[in-house]
């Protein structure tokens, strides 16, 4: 039998009372009720429960789905998602500054950096912690230098933590014969089919109108997954991001950031302002912020005037300040200032935030992404590495902060040889007729957008 994953009610529905419980609602009388009938918890880490469950669970959790979302929240003055309302609350929210477009080759670097990032997460996606900690020391890659590989990792450890089944045949040092397809690409191509076809005062519809044009509804997931439903049933944004949709504030409208930013070089305000209208189709509140929070900070990389330190404060004035991804960020930058070693930094983030977030969720994910970017000075293998070596969504964590990173660096030459020369100027993708293209050319594509309004 078919289980479609993201979308079941009864799956749903242990997410959504976590996701109340972060942002303000008290959802323990429904909790109470959902266990009382049988109901069971959330997926750990897949998108789908292993067995159907009764008619009755199913009408019961669509039910409990909308008496949760009626719930009252008590963070809704710090944590708005309308725009007008964030530029409020941003009382440092950033003016352009006159910049000159980020070069062909910045823009090579940064797009064989989101892909090398991502690559080196691939493999190790959805492994906790130590399992990746084991993996890597196991082959001398640890800390994190380069790609990983099986060789040399005895038998029993494999068993133990074997690769992300998805990812291995395609990531692992010893299989990469160019980038392989994944969401973390492919998001970024629609973007700039978007702006191709938009231009940069397109509006959360016409995102919808470019992701049913070409997004095979089978590449997406969890936020995304459930807003493409949404829209089937005839929900238009940016309902179709709240209906029934317990992941909003999760990791998928933080990986779609980064053409935002590159298309908006010193005009951190509009690529953020950019970054909400393509969110809002599914996500909100901090969900939102850390499209924003990414698409500023990389506008302002893509200047090649700022370093990392500066492209993450101005990151963070698109943020509202009393939200719950600012905190964290701030807190993990803090922590990157204060340890020399890395392995603490990840360590302190999991204690806050491993036990109540799924591994998905924007908010430690951004703050790791910061840490490691922060940790690391903008050097390109050290935030790739470092942002990989965290855990959680490991390759979406790789891919920003390889965004980031190769911005900074400037130039595909100034990257290591080792990172690039798998990658072999080609990327797969299902997205249109991008597939087999190379980053040089997606660097000339993306250059043009700069320049259109």
């Amino acid at each position: 039998m078919l289980r479609l994953t993201w979308v079941q009610p009864e799956d749903l529905l242990g997410h959504e009372l976590r996701q109340a419980s972060q942002d303000g609602r008290e959802p323990k009388a429904i909790a109470a009720r959902w266990r009382a009938a049988g109901g069971s918890e959330a997926p750990a880490t897949a998108g789908a429960s292993p067995t159907p469950t009764s008619r009755y669970l199913r009408r019961l959790a669509e039910d409990l789905l909308d008496e949760l979302a009626d719930l009252p929240s008590t963070l809704t003055d710090d944590e708005p998602t309308d725009l007008e309302k964030i530029r409020a609350v941003c009382v440092d929210w950033p003016k352009p500054s006159p910049t000159s477009a980020a070069s062909h080759q910045r823009l090579e670097a940064a797009w064989l950096g989101r892909a090398t990032g991502c690559l080196l997460g691939k493999p190790v996606e959805k492994l906790p912690l130590e399992a990746i900690r084991r993996l890597a020391e196991a082959t001398g890659n640890w800390p994190l230098t380069t790609y990983f590989t099986a060789k040399g990792v005895p038998e029993a450890l494999l068993e133990e933590h074997p690769w992300n089944r998805r990812s291995a045949t395609t990531s692992l040092a010893e299989n990469i014969d160019g980038m392989p397809e994944d969401d973390d690409l492919n998001y970024p191509l629609l973007n700039l089919v978007l702006l191709q076809r938009h231009g940069k005062a397109f509006t959360t519809t016409d995102v919808a109108r470019v992701w049913l044009d070409e997004l095979p509804a089978g590449r997406t997931f969890t936020a995304e997954r459930v807003a493409y439903r949404n829209l089937l049933t005839g929900l238009e944004p940016p309902h179709t991001a709240r209906h029934r949709n317990p992941f909003r504030e999760w990791i998928g409208a933080l990986i779609r950031a980064d053409v935002h930013g590159w298309t908006n070089p010193g005009d951190p305000a509009a690529a953020a302002e950019q970054a909400h209208r393509d969110a809002t189709l599914t996500h909100t509140a901090n969900g939102v912020y850390a499209a924003m929070f990414a698409a500023a900070a990389i506008a302002t990389a893509a200047t090649g005037t700022a370093d990392v330190h500066t492209c993450l404060r101005t990151g963070l004035t698109v943020v509202p300040p009393r939200s719950r991804l600012a905190r964290a960020v701030r807190q993990a930058i803090e922590l990157a200032h204060e340890h020399a070693d890395f392995d603490t930094v990840v360590d302190a983030l999991h204690a806050t935030y491993a036990a109540g977030h799924h591994w998905v969720h924007a908010v430690p994910n951004t703050a790791l992404i910061a840490a490691a970017l922060t940790h690391a000075d903008g050097d390109f293998t050290g935030s790739v590495c470092r942002a990989v070596s965290g855990g959680w969504d490991t390759d979406s964590n790789g891919a920003t902060a390889g965004s980031v990173a190769g911005l900074l660096a400037g130039h595909p030459a100034a990257l290591p040889d080792r990172w690039t020369a798998p990658l072999k100027n080609r990327l797969s993708t299902s997205v249109g007729d991008f597939n087999g293209i190379g980053f040089d050319t997606l660097a000339h594509l993306t250059h043009r957008e700069t320049h259109r309004s």
